[in-house]
């Protein structure tokens, strides 16, 4: 089995016309494009070809021998990142036990960090400490796809100095990603003070009202700072593959 991805495409393409490789050969290392049936799942190894981002594994829902299989299938048979999210203890165990020690941010883990590093300057920006484990799981996605991301945390607008002594940081990065629960007000703000673009994840924080995110989500989507980007409650990882998708 080959990498996916264009660079590896064409060498192989060019091998073929060289003689290099015989067809029959390029054929059998072709066969599992554009997919892999592992028992249960379709492993998408066309997907970093596709959107110039590898397959993510989403733990939810999956039994541990599931995990361990596609995460198996995705190491054997390529050679970029491969990010396991959500995972609960029995498939974080089991992936581990099978295939060794992994990079690990709020139950995500992270294998093989990837070759290519991107050069655009990330911040990750919490409103409140309880909002890191989303920030967290941004940030590993964000390491997964190339980046090199910076985390601020706990500069949320109850306490608006503390953002104001770090808005030099903030302003100066090539992408922000705002993580905020309550009713969301960070983004507004940084999404105010920088020309960079602004993705914000709403969280589950709160009181009451904050009805499990819901008020945040709206504030977001509603704000009066113009072209923010919103992702769903709580999602770190569809953040950083916003992120992955607008930067270099």
């Amino acid at each position: 089995m080959i990498p996916v991805d264009e660079a590896t495409l064409r060498q192989l393409i060019d091998d073929i016309a060289g003689g290099a490789i015989a067809p029959d050969e390029a054929v059998a290392r072709l066969s599992r494009l554009p997919f892999a049936d592992v028992g249960g799942a379709l492993v998408d190894h066309h997907r970093t070809l596709r959107q110039g981002m590898p397959e993510a594994v989403y733990g939810p829902g999956k039994t541990p021998d599931h995990c361990v299989k596609i995460v198996g299938e995705l190491l054997d048979h390529g050679r970029g990142p491969v990010l396991l999210t959500r995972a609960d203890d029995g498939q974080r165990a089991a992936c581990i036990t099978a295939h060794g020690a992994a990079e690990e941010a709020n139950r995500s883990l992270l294998w093989r960090r990837p070759e290519r590093h991107r050069q655009s300057d990330v911040v990750v920006v919490t409103a409140g400490t309880s909002d890191l484990p989303v920030a967290d799981e941004a940030l590993l996605a964000l390491r997964a796809y190339g980046f090199d991301p910076r985390g601020i945390a706990d500069v949320g607008v109850s306490g608006l100095h503390r953002l104001l002594a770090r808005v030099d940081d903030i302003t100066s990065a090539d992408a922000v990603i705002v993580v905020a629960g309550m009713e969301g007000a960070l983004a507004s703000v940084i999404g105010g003070l920088t020309s960079a673009p602004v993705v914000a994840v709403p969280t589950s924080v709160g009181y009451g009202a904050g009805l499990e995110g819901v008020t945040a989500l709206l504030s977001m989507h509603a704000s009066c700072a113009s072209g923010i980007s919103v992702v769903g409650i709580d999602n770190g990882f569809g953040a950083a593959c916003a992120i992955a998708r607008m930067a270099t």
